[in-house]
């Protein structure tokens, strides 16, 4: 099995303190993802950089990051991005999206997306998964703690893709669209400590109220996300073990 190689599409911008810490974001998905022999790679898409044609197949599997910027906007590399979603999907590539990197999955496969009704989800949030034979394999329990930041969602599929978990505040949590495609809204990736400094981020730019980030930090404190049964499903999906 050896030699596979693997890429991420950077859709944000490293904070200083990820960069410090973990490599950037590139780094925190290597450390969840990555198993011996393997190659990885990173494109940054927010940058205008893309994989050439003759590289795609190459690859196993890619995985789209989060992001500041809206998935249902229309930035040149945002559509240069759905270009390439829909290749990967003719050559029915292995792609896991995360956060806004799910939110651009749903675009890319035809379902709607945009602002959440509910408003801001910071924290962590219990999801709850529908019966489902990919997690019938993993044993999975029937509700998991993600880590989440997000004000956008998607907001309906089309009948092909088949919702795998839903939350109290997130109707579409993660979704499967054929056997390559995954979607999960919250971070499986992230530890509390990048969520803490990405709230005072958000809090210092004034694009969530002071209130919200305390609360957020508060209900921190009193729950784990489940990061071992997420690595354990990512990893499995990606490497096609599902």
């Amino acid at each position: 099995m050896g030699g596979q190689k693997f890429a991420v599409l950077l859709c944000a911008d490293d904070s200083e303190y990820v960069k410090k810490i973990y490599g950037g974001y590139y780094g925190v998905f290597v450390r969840m993802l990555k198993e011996e022999g393997e190659t990885w790679d990173v494109f940054r898409v927010a940058k205008g950089e893309f994989p050439a044609d003759d590289e795609i197949g190459e690859y196993e599997g890619f995985v789209i990051t989060g992001s500041c910027n809206d998935a249902h906007g229309n930035d040149l590399w945002i559509r240069e991005l759905l270009i390439l979603l829909k290749k990967l999907d003719a050559m029915k590539k292995k792609v896991l999206g995360i956060c806004f990197g799910h939110q651009i999955l749903g675009r890319a496969v035809g379902g709607k997306i945009g602002r959440a009704s509910s408003g801001w989800d910071i924290g962590i949030t219990k999801v709850h998964l529908n019966p489902s034979q990919i997690f019938a394999s993993l044993k999975m329990p029937s509700s998991l703690s993600i880590i989440e930041c997000h004000r956008d969602e998607v907001w309906e599929l089309p009948p092909k893709a088949e919702v795998l978990a839903w939350s109290n505040q997130t109707g579409v949590e993660m979704f499967r669209y054929g056997d390559h495609i995954m979607g999960i809204q919250g971070h499986p990736e992230y530890t509390k400590d990048i969520l803490l400094h990405l709230i005072d981020r958000l809090s210092n730019k004034h694009l969530i109220e002071e209130s919200l980030a305390e609360g957020a930090k508060i209900k921190l404190d009193t729950s784990e996300p489940d990061k071992e049964a997420w690595k354990k499903l990512c990893t499995n999906f990606l490497k096609g073990r599902l």
